[in-house]
């Protein structure tokens, strides 16, 4: 055996841990430091707690609250543009069909969607110089931005012919 190539023995090394369990093994350095052990550790100790390694659970947690808010945000977002409170000028028609809705008293698109709601499609067609094409570009915008219109929805329990 070549002599001076082992290390230093303790063999009354000190181990501490981070709950404040110490206990004396042999090592090669005269003190020890653990974060658990088994006085401490949840698969001895039977408790439900989680070990953070390095901060990965706190990461982890940011990751999630952050996506989350991503989440509200892109509903908030789409909510606020089927809001009923926009103005009709924001739909981006041409300014001879706002006139005719604003005349009307149509100012903001809840109006026109109670409108279609209680009189359909004729409640818009019978304004003065309100014509189908305008009606059919007016529906066509509103469904784009989201809203669902009268007559949009589809029957649930569609009726399938059955075999005799």
């Amino acid at each position: 055996m070549k002599p001076d190539i082992h290390p230093q023995w303790y063999p009354e090394a000190q181990v501490a841990c981070a709950c404040g369990n110490k206990w004396t093994v042999g090592a090669s350095v005269p003190e020890l430091r653990t974060d658990v052990c088994s006085s401490c550790h949840p698969f001895f100790t039977g408790e439900q707690r989680i070990v953070d390694t390095e901060g990965q659970v706190d990461r982890f947690m940011r990751r999630l609250k952050a996506r989350e808010e991503a989440i509200r945000e892109v509903e908030e977002r789409k909510q606020a543009r089927i809001s009923p409170d926009i103005p009709v000028t924001e739909l981006d028609l041409s300014t001879r069909f706002l006139s005719l809705l604003q005349e009307e008293g149509f100012n903001v698109v809840g109006d026109i969607l109670a409108r279609l709601e209680t009189g359909g499609d004729e409640a818009l067609t019978d304004i003065k110089g309100f014509g189908l094409k305008a009606l059919a570009d007016l529906k066509k915008t509103l469904r784009a931005r989201g809203y669902i219109l009268p007559g949009d929805e589809e029957d649930e329990s569609p009726e399938t012919p059955q075999a005799a």
